[in-house]
């Protein structure tokens, strides 16, 4: 049987996503329509910001880059030789093919890298530099030809680190920009920057919403909503663990959903008891606390399966499996971003260094799709082609009669133009070969 300990206060969608996108709209016209000048308001008016050219020149990048000290620099590059080995080996896993599938015909596929693309790096709130490694570094490593980026300044100012986190992940253009202006600026293209094809990154509610609204104009990696995470423990860890682990992803923001998935009620119970120690101690409790009270869970199973099914139904953005088997986890969830297996290890990691992507699907939408990846930013393109008179009768005579089936006599012309001319069969135009 499923219990709930601590429901959620709030569920679904918020109310306000009707505005939301409402704003979006007028602020995707008002850029598409604007240009540079639209996109110089409403960074003014937003952020606070005003400046002729938002690109940062060479000269603002190399003062960004000179600010690390050692350790802040050899950090970063710790972190992004995680996430660059890590893309590599996924692209190392993606091979083209060509393959004999009848004789004298060739199907193949190449794995084609996207021109140009977008990278949104958020920083309002936080100077988030990792989004910076886990899209910029990705985008490279799959081979992307231009990668841009738009951060947002933090406290008014150009942020020193998010910029240098961009520059050392081989960034071609970097811009001071931030908010839906950002993304229209990228997607529809102004008289200084170049439009992209895609767009990736993770953003706040206006952010998410001007990928999705731009969808199809541009592709986009997914659609990425507020934070997520799921513990799921036994009794094989303790309640401050467990606390921890929910309170590190909750302060994300106050609707970030934090739930914890247990077969242990004393478990449950203690994370409880610690989770409100903790808060009267955590710099960013204010933020943390909201997130847990409307948004935090605590889900009592009696049964591993049960845990399981209730996981797969969560279908969290990310999953830390903190008992005596996590494999067991492993070999039977099928929904969710990104997993952490063991308390040796947590979503922090991923989050910030280890080099597995931390942009990942949210509300629910890992039941379809994984997390950005280096094969995002390829496009699987295949081709055909036949090397015989032989093959081409062979599959023309079968292509000739469904076409019929389907009543389209112009495609079953283009068999049996063929049929004519490489196997000398008479037949009559716009009819399909017996």
């Amino acid at each position: 049987m499923i219990r709930h300990l601590k429901p959620a206060q709030l569920t679904g969608e918020a109310a306000e996503a009707a505005a939301v996108t409402k704003a979006v709209e007028a602020l995707l016209t008002e850029v598409e329509r604007g240009g540079d000048a639209a996109v110089r308001a409403l960074s003014v008016k937003f952020d606070g910001l005003d400046r002729l050219s938002y690109r940062l020149t060479d000269a603002e990048i190399s003062r960004c880059v000179d600010s690390l000290t050692s350790r802040q620099r050899s950090d970063i590059e710790f972190a992004q030789a995680q996430v660059r080995g890590f893309a590599q080996a996924q692209k190392d896993a993606l091979r083209d093919i060509e393959v004999e599938t009848l004789p004298g015909v060739m199907l193949g596929h190449r794995n084609i890298p996207v021109a140009n693309v977008g990278c949104y790096v958020p920083g309002g709130k936080y100077p988030l530099l990792a989004s910076a490694h886990m899209s910029v570094l990705t985008a490279k490593v799959a081979g992307c030809e231009r990668v841009i980026t738009c951060a947002p300044p933090f406290g008014g100012e150009i942020a020193p680190l998010i910029v240098a986190a961009q520059h050392l992940a081989g960034a071609d253009e970097i811009y001071c920009l931030g908010g839906v202006q950002a993304i229209a600026a990228m997607a529809f293209g102004t008289e200084t920057i170049a439009p992209v094809d895609m767009l990736a990154g993770p953003g706040n509610a206006y952010v998410a919403e001007a990928k999705r609204l731009l969808f199809g104009r541009v592709g986009i990696d997914l659609f990425a909503g507020p934070t997520e995470t799921l513990v799921i423990a036994d009794d094989t860890v303790d309640g401050e663990l467990c606390a921890t682990d929910l309170l590190g992803q909750a302060e994300h923001g106050v609707n970030s959903p934090a739930m914890l998935l247990t077969n242990s009620e004393k478990l449950a119970r203690d994370t409880l008891v610690e989770i409100e120690r903790l808060l009267k101690t955590l710099p960013t409790a204010a933020i943390a606390r909201k997130a847990w009270e409307n948004y935090g869970e605590v889900i009592l199973c009696d049964t591993l399966d049960e845990m399981v099914a209730e996981a797969d139904r969560i279908a969290s953005e990310h999953v830390q499996v903190m008992t005596a088997d996590p494999d067991y986890f492993l070999d039977r969830m099928k929904n969710y971003g990104a997993m952490f297996l063991g308390a040796r290890t947590t979503v922090a990691y991923g989050d910030k260094v280890i080099g597995t992507n931390h942009t990942l699907p949210t509300k629910r939408a890992a039941r379809y799709t994984g997390g950005l990846w280096v094969g995002k930013f390829l496009k699987t393109c295949t081709y055909q082609r036949i090397l015989t008179d032989e093959a081409s009768v062979l599959v023309g005579e079968y292509c000739s009669r469904l076409c019929i089936m389907e009543g389209f006599a112009g495609h079953a012309e283009q068999a049996n133009v063929r049929l004519r001319r490489y196997g000398g069969r008479n037949v009559p135009y716009g009819s399909g070969v017996e």
